[in-house]
């Protein structure tokens, strides 16, 4: 369940455990010509995305999609996702300034935990194209590529 809220400039916002939004009943939609208009390039993206989603979009658009695996070597090791880069966890921060802002970067862990939190670290950090692949490498080997080892 969300609960209502007024957050630190006075705002009414709601909450729920998948996010935190404002809502601000006097603006529009006209009051915002880049909703309207966006810009590929920095268009808002969904916060998580299934392993069906992320294998289309890694087909459809192979210059436009980075998949970042921010697993452990040793995890990244023993099963992997072909054309995934390896970025540790523990190494983003090291990262943030290097990583393509241009592109839709998609973050897979294990499960989906670490790899979610990775996605809203980017997003605070001016990531707007980061979207979370959902069940990580073990939804991937269950319903797409069965070669690929769980653990």
């Amino acid at each position: 369940m969300g609960s209502v809220f007024r957050d630190m400039f006075g705002n009414v916002a709601h909450s729920s455990a998948a996010c935190t939004f404002a809502v601000d009943p006097t603006v529009s939609t006209a009051a915002l010509p880049h909703v309207m208009n966006p810009d590929p390039a920095t268009t808002a993206v969904p916060l998580e995305i299934s392993v069906e989603e992320t294998r289309d979009l890694l087909a459809a658009n192979p210059d436009g999609v980075l998949l970042i695996d921010v697993r452990e070597i040793f995890e990244h090791q023993t099963a992997r996702i072909e054309g995934a880069q390896l970025i540790p966890m523990r190494q983003i921060p090291e990262h943030v300034d290097t990583l393509p802002k241009d592109k839709h970067l998609l973050i897979q862990c294990h499960h989906g935990g670490r790899s979610l939190r990775v996605t809203e670290f980017l997003r605070a950090r001016g990531y707007l194209r980061v979207t979370n692949v959902a069940g990580g490498i073990h939804a991937w080997s269950l319903r797409i590529d069965p070669s690929v080892p769980t653990y």
